[in-house]
C-alpha cells in the first residue's frame, strides 16, 4: 500500500464489539517507540482466536479490561513478523533492518510498536507469512507441553483440536519431545494432522474419543466443550490434563471448566490444570531454534491482504482453517 506521508499508515481499527463488521481499514498515526520498545514495519500478522475474542468482547469479562462499550485501544492483531524500523531508548540487541517475529498489539497495520522482550530474530527457514503465524500459537503449544503438561519422552499424548492453530504446533512439538501422539480432528483435516507427525488420528464425528480408557499421560484439550469428567476417564491414574483456551466459554467469564479443574486437582492423583500463556523472549528463541532444526513449522492454510481482515476472521470462526491464517502486509 502507498503511504500518504511519513507520519501515517494504514491500520485495521475496531469500532466496537461484535462481528467482523466492527473492523475497518483506515489511515492512522504511525506509532513512535518508547523506552524498551521497537517499531516494526509489519510484513505479516497471524490470526488467532484471542483476536476474535477481543473483537467480539466475549466473554463479557474482557470488556472490563478493554473498555465497556468499545476498546480503548482500537488497533487489533497480536502475532507479527517484520523488519525493525526504529528503536526506542534503552533497546539493545536489535538494529534497524533486522528481521524479527513475536507479539505486538495492533499488528494488523503497516507499522506497530512492540516490547523488545517480546520479539526475537526470525527463524532463517521461514518467510514472513510463516513467521507471522509462529509466536502466539507456538508459545501456547510450547508452554502447554513443557510447562503445564511436563511432557517427557515415550509418554502418550492426546491432543483435541489437533488441526487448529495451536493444535498443529502441539502435535509437532510433542513428537519433537519424543512422545507418542494421538490427534483428534474432523475427517477433512485428518491428512493434515498425520502429515504433522501424529501416530494416530481420531475422527471426533465418528467416535467418542473419551470412551476408550486408553490412559494417556498427557491430554491437551484445545477444542473445548468436553466435560471434565469425560476427559479424566482417558487420563492415566497420574496423568495430566491441560485445558487451553476458553472455547467452552460461558458468556461472562468463559473459564468454568478451567476453574473446576484447578479446584478438583488437589483431591485426585491426576493433575488437572489450565494454561495461561506468557509472551517472553526465551520461549520465542526456543521456538525459533526448533524451527531452524526442522522439528516444527507453521501450517499456514490461507493468507489475506490487510483490507480483508474481516474475511480472515470469518474463515477462522467458520472452522474452515487448516492450521493458521495469516494477514500479509
Amino acid at each position: 500500500m502507498t503511504q500518504m506521508d511519513s507520519s501515517t499508515m494504514k491500520a485495521v481499527v475496531q469500532t466496537g464489539y461484535g462481528t467482523p463488521e466492527v473492523l475497518r481499514l483506515t489511515e492512522a498515526a504511525r506509532p513512535t517507540p518508547g523506552a524498551g520498545q521497537v517499531l516494526l514495519r509489519v510484513r505479516a500478522a497471524g490470526v488467532d482466536r484471542g483476536t476474535w475474542h477481543l473483537m467480539a468482547g466475549y466473554p463479557y469479562a474482557v470488556r472490563a479490561a478493554l473498555g465497556l462499550r468499545r476498546p480503548r485501544n482500537p488497533l487489533t492483531g497480536l502475532d507479527v513478523a517484520g523488519t525493525v524500523a526504529a528503536l526506542g531508548p534503552g533497546v539493545t540487541g536489535f538494529a534497524v533492518g533486522d528481521e524479527v517475529f513475536g507479539t505486538a498489539r495492533g499488528a494488523f497495520a503497516e507499522y506497530v510498536v512492540g516490547r523488545a522482550d517480546r520479539l526475537a530474530p526470525k527463524p532463517e527457514r521461514l518467510g514472513y507469512p510463516e513467521a507471522g503465524a509462529l509466536a502466539v500459537s507456538g508459545l501456547t503449544a510450547l508452554q502447554a507441553l513443557r510447562g503445564a503438561g511436563r511432557v517427557r519422552a515415550d509418554q502418550r499424548v492426546l491432543v483435541t483440536g489437533a488441526s487448529g492453530g495451536v493444535g498443529t504446533y502441539v502435535v509437532q512439538l510433542a513428537k519433537a519431545f519424543g512422545a507418542e501422539v494421538t490427534g483428534v480432528c474432523g475427517p477433512t483435516k485428518a491428512d493434515l494432522v498425520r502429515s504433522l507427525g501424529a501416530d494416530r488420528v481420531l475422527d471426533y464425528t465418528r467416535e467418542d474419543v473419551t470412551a476408550g480408557g486408553v490412559g494417556y499421560d498427557v491430554v491437551v484439550d484445545i477444542a473445548g466443550g468436553t466435560p471434565l469428567a469425560r476427559l479424566r476417564r482417558i487420563l492415566a491414574p497420574r496423568g495430566t490434563l491441560v485445558i487451553v483456551g476458553g472455547e467452552d466459554c460461558g458468556d461472562w467469564v468463559g473459564m468454568g471448566r478451567q476453574f473446576h479443574a484447578v479446584v478438583r486437582s488437589p483431591f485426585t492423583r491426576q493433575r488437572l490444570t489450565m494454561l495461561a500463556s506468557r509472551q517472553n523472549r526465551a520461549d520465542l528463541d526456543e521456538l525459533a531454534s526448533l524451527v531452524d532444526a526442522g522439528q516444527v513449522g507453521p501450517a499456514v492454510s490461507a493468507t489475506f491482504p490487510l483490507d480483508q481482515v474481516p474475511q480472515a476472521l470469518e474463515m477462522l470462526m467458520a472452522g474452515a482453517a487448516r492450521g493458521k491464517i495469516v494477514i500479509t502486509v
